[in-house]
C-alpha cells in the first residue's frame, strides 16, 4: 500500500512580476512548479491534530538551474529568503505571497522554493523558471499556489 503523501495528488504554479523602483512591471511569467517528496509529507502531516512540522513561513530564490526533482529538500544555489507576506486557502487550494524588495535576491534569478524555516527547514515546493535579472532597485513578488486534488 502507499503511503498517503503519494497518493495527494498537488499541482501548482507561481506568478513571479518583476518591477523597478517606480512600479513598472518589467517582467511577469508564470510556470508549474514541483511539489517535493518531503512537501507531501508535510501536507500530510498537517492534517493530523498536533502537526510535528511548522507550517510553512518564507519564501526563497537562488541562481541554479538545475531541473527541479522529487527528492529536492534545497534550492541548488539559494540567494535570498524572505517571510511570506500573505496566505490563504481558498477550498483545496493554498496561496503564498512573498516579496524581495530592492536590495534583496538582486542577480540573475532562475530557481524558487517555499520553506518552513528562515533558515534551513522543510522544502515544500520548488521550481526552475527562465531567468529573471532583478536590478538592486527592482522588487519580486511571488505569488505561489499549491492544488490538492
Amino acid at each position: 500500500m502507499q503511503p498517503f503523501e503519494e497518493m495527494l495528488k498537488m499541482t501548482g504554479e507561481l506568478r513571479l512580476t518583476l518591477t523597478d523602483e517606480h512600479g513598472e512591471v518589467k517582467q511577469d511569467i508564470v510556470v508549474k512548479n514541483l511539489v517535493t517528496t518531503v512537501g507531501r509529507g508535510v501536507i500530510a502531516d498537517r492534517m493530523k491534530a498536533a502537526p510535528a512540522i511548522a507550517a510553512m513561513t518564507h519564501m526563497a530564490v537562488g541562481t541554479n538551474s538545475t531541473a527541479a526533482a522529487a527528492g529536492d529538500t534545497t534550492l541548488g544555489t539559494e540567494l535570498a529568503r524572505v517571510a511570506l507576506t500573505s496566505t490563504g486557502v481558498a477550498g483545496a487550494v493554498i496561496t503564498y505571497i512573498a516579496t524581495f524588495g530592492p536590495g534583496s535576491g538582486t542577480g540573475a534569478l532562475v530557481e524558487a522554493g517555499i520553506f518552513n524555516a528562515g533558515a534551513a527547514g522543510s522544502l515544500l515546493a520548488r521550481t526552475v523558471f527562465s531567468v529573471i535579472n532583478k536590478a538592486a532597485g527592482d522588487s519580486l513578488t511571488i505569488t505561489w499556489t499549491v492544488t490538492i486534488n
